[in-house]
């Protein structure tokens, strides 16, 4: 997922991550070394979408060593962990395997140096540029918390460690593969995802938290010919260009602004055999995505990028052949209310209100509404809700060096997800995290004769180092 520059709520100060208070887990803090230890690992060795064998792995292992009934290789490399707790509800922790064909720029001595073959075979650096290493440290934490202290809830907890979810194609391959004919389908479904906003925060939204997309494929083919004489041939690059050239209109002038639809040109190829400057390519591909928060704009935004072109092909005098092919869609990231509301009224009584802050909704996507009831045409249970909130990640001493006076000004200046540069704070992200489904699970799952009321935190017992990144 590719989180945009909206942040949290800029109406509400975000406090220093170095004066905030450790929530009152008992053993939290034990676990915290070996969980940046799993996420130190995880960091080092990151591994492309498809290929996250490794990565499945050392996830896969964590959670059979906590007594969970482990299953391997579902829909990929995907994992799936059960571990039942007497009558109650099920509820599903929901991290992502993948990383991104991304060199890493963070200068840490954990960075990653690794390459692997890409798309097109061709080698490429990867690096956990979307914090997918974080989230996976965080229900693997999580679910060891749960394991070892059973008296504290009631129901039965599911992990799944999802291959595949920066090409949107993860989740859909689970649940052909079975997913929720393999493990007891689940009432709920929570999950979260880093953003550069103070670490040991957590943000909400309060309608869609995640935007829709849709990627399509535009293909413009002619017969090519001689660069000396373009007017005695059809050219798919000119197309092609005149559509890159054209598509801020189609949010511009076709779209409400409060939609906030988004429409982006990301690579564009020609078929010129050895690139030389003197043919004019009989192929062109384009590649592109639209973002809105309704499936109806989504559909406004195919048509009128369809429209576009014809228009562009058919303007020439010599006009290529020309399609356009829907590669895949993602619906929106829209939390079930009664679920949300809960999962935020718990964490502001774990945390406190000044760290729950609010979250506007951004145009970054992912595939995980499959796995609720959104999903139904996959696997057949429309009853099933989900719960979906952004982790802040962005330590103190890199908060403080962001140029700015103000939360806005900040979040604009930091590294993004996707970003060479972008770096969560280790111990803040993940301490937080791992607190924040702990929180989410108990609120959901049945009580169990150990538990009890959730008391606010006080503060540090041992205060972040100011050099925390």
């Amino acid at each position: 997922m590719n989180t945009d520059s909206h942040g949290p709520d800029r109406g509400r100060p975000a406090a220093p991550a170095a004066h905030i208070a450790t929530p009152a887990l008992p053993g939290l803090a034990a676990l915290l070394t070996p969980t940046a230890e799993l996420y130190l690992d995880l960091h080092r060795h990151p591994e492309l979408s498809g290929a996250e064998r490794r990565t499945a792995g050392r996830f896969a292992d964590w959670l059979a060593a906590d007594g969970f009934r482990v299953l391997r290789g579902v829909g990929g490399h995907g994992v799936a962990a059960e571990l039942r707790n007497g009558d109650g509800p099920a509820v599903l922790l929901r991290a992502e395997l993948d990383a991104l064909p991304v060199a890493e720029d963070t200068g840490v001595p954990y960075a990653s140096t690794v390459t692997a073959p890409g798309p097109d075979g061709g080698t490429v650096p990867v690096m956990h540029a979307c914090g997918h290493d974080a989230h996976l440290a965080c229900a693997a934490a999580a679910a060891r918390w749960l394991a070892s202290r059973r008296d504290h809830w009631r129901g039965t907890l599911l992990v799944v460690g999802q291959p595949a979810e920066e090409t949107l194609s993860g989740a859909r391959a689970m649940l052909e593969d079975g997913l929720y004919e393999r493990i007891t389908p689940p009432d709920e479904v929570l999950a979260q995802h880093t953003a550069p906003f103070p670490a040991g925060m957590v943000a909400h939204a309060d309608g869609p938290v995640l935007a829709g997309s849709v990627t399509l494929e535009v293909v413009f083919q002619g017969e090519g010919g001689h660069a000396a004489t373009p007017h005695l041939a059809a050219d798919p690059l000119l197309a092609a260009a005149g559509v890159v050239t054209r598509l801020a209109s189609v949010a511009a002038r076709e779209a409400d602004p409060a939609e906030r639809l988004v429409v982006t040109a990301s690579s564009l190829h020609t078929g010129n055999a050895g690139h030389a400057g003197n043919v004019i390519a009989s192929r062109a591909e384009l590649r592109l995505t639209a973002r809105a928060f309704t499936e109806a704009a989504l559909d406004r935004a195919v048509s009128a990028v369809e429209r576009v072109v014809s228009a562009e092909s058919s303007a020439a005098a010599l006009p290529p052949r020309a399609t356009v092919t829907p590669v895949i869609r993602s619906g929106v990231t829209l939390p079930d209310p009664e679920v949300a509301v809960a999962v935020r009224d718990a964490h502001r009584a774990r945390f406190g209100a000044g760290r729950v802050t609010g979250w506007p909704g951004s145009t970054a996507t992912e595939d995980f509404p499959l796995l609720t009831g959104a999903g139904a045409r996959l696997h057949g249970r429309p009853g099933i809700r989900g719960a979906y909130w952004m982790l802040g990640s962005t330590g103190p001493a890199q908060w403080s060096a962001a140029p700015g006076t103000g939360a806005a000004q900040k979040i604009r200046a930091l590294p993004a997800n996707h970003s060479p540069r972008y770096l969560p704070s280790v111990r803040l992200t993940l301490e937080t995290g791992t607190a924040a489904l702990v929180t989410a699970a108990l609120a959901r799952l049945g009580r169990g004769p150990g538990s009890r009321e959730v008391r606010p935190a006080t503060a540090w017992d041992d205060p972040a180092s100011e050099t925390d990144q």
